[in-house]
């Protein structure tokens, strides 16, 4: 008699991109507490634009923590097609949160501008933007690997988050070290304006990004034409048309139409599909997929002016 299976460790089962978002979570939490110790002692307002940096990627990360999650709960009676969208709407909040940081920060580089004034325990503000940058780099690090292996877009805008929040801590530590060895106390000021604008770029992409999920836009041609590939691979279909693709957070949707032979019984046919299917999730293991047989040479036009969009 072999051995029992070893029970799954509950941690082991949980999905990569909670993960990522509770270590995004952790960090951030981490840096709001030293950036406004530091800032507090410094007054330096490049330290204030990194702290607000800071504070709305815990915000965002905490948004994302609750959307991956839900994201990934199962499909139920009201939702049939699963919750992956909840990541998109995160994205939305993640841009909303950012373009409110970079108002904040664009007013108090300014105010640095005007009334410039030398930055105090210099020696506590660069300590805590080098620990800062260290900690970032490895949780963009981790983020990215996971973001590699899910495609979400969740993880992926507050990647975006800890990249521009790494920017701007390279950018503050510079303005610091300007202040300070060069005794330019204008320097303060432009690194905030210049964080804000980064940030402001980066907004802008996060939301493309949720609205395009939103949206339900296709999926990158490469991957239409390795799903067309993989269908088409193996015996039974011989063509295949109005293929349409959705993102939803982790899921993948897919639908097209397959040419097939029409002597085909109806359980052939399915074996067909099936073994089809199977094809496409070895590169898109999280699918859902609905083919629909047409009889080669004899389909008919099915209805659908607002779905018909050339193939390509």
């Amino acid at each position: 008699m072999s051995a029992p299976a070893r029970a799954r460790p509950a941690f082991a089962s949980m999905p990569l991109t909670r993960w990522a978002a509770l270590a995004s979570v952790s960090v951030a939490s981490v840096l709001v507490a030293l950036k406004t110790w530091a800032w507090l002692a410094s007054g330096s307002a490049g330290l204030l634009a990194s702290l607000g940096d800071s504070g709305l990627d815990l915000a965002a990360s905490l948004f994302t923590l609750w959307a991956v999650s839900y994201a990934a709960t199962p499909a139920d009676a009201e939702h049939r097609h699963g919750h992956g969208k909840a990541e998109g709407f995160a994205a939305l909040t993640q841009a909303l949160l950012i373009g409110i940081a970079v108002t904040l920060i664009a007013l108090e580089s300014v105010r640095a501008l005007l009334a410039p004034k030398p930055v105090q325990a210099e020696g506590l503000a660069v300590t805590v933007m080098l620990i800062s940058i260290v900690l970032t780099i490895a949780l963009v690090s981790f983020q990215g690997w996971v973001v590699a292996r899910t495609a979400s877009v969740a993880t992926a805008g507050d990647r975006l988050h800890y990249i521009t929040d790494l920017a701007s801590n390279v950018a503050v530590l510079g303005g610091l070290g300007l202040s300070v060895a060069l005794d330019w106390l204008w320097a303060d000021g432009v690194v905030g304006l210049v964080v804000a604008g980064w940030l402001a770029w980066g907004a802008f992409g996060v939301a493309q990004a949720g609205v395009d999920e939103l949206m339900d836009r296709e999926l990158p041609d490469a991957e239409r034409e390795e799903i067309r590939r993989l269908a088409s691979a193996g015996p039974g279909i011989k063509a295949m048309h109005q293929l349409r693709t959705r993102r939803a957070g982790p899921h993948v949707h897919i639908t097209f139409h397959a040419d097939m032979d029409a002597s085909l019984t109806l359980a052939e046919a399915h074996r067909l599909m099936v073994a089809a299917e199977d094809r496409i999730r070895t590169a898109f293991p999280r699918a859902d997929i609905l083919i629909h047989p047409d009889p080669e040479g004899q389909a008919e036009d099915h209805g659908l002016p607002h779905l018909a969009v050339k193939d390509h």
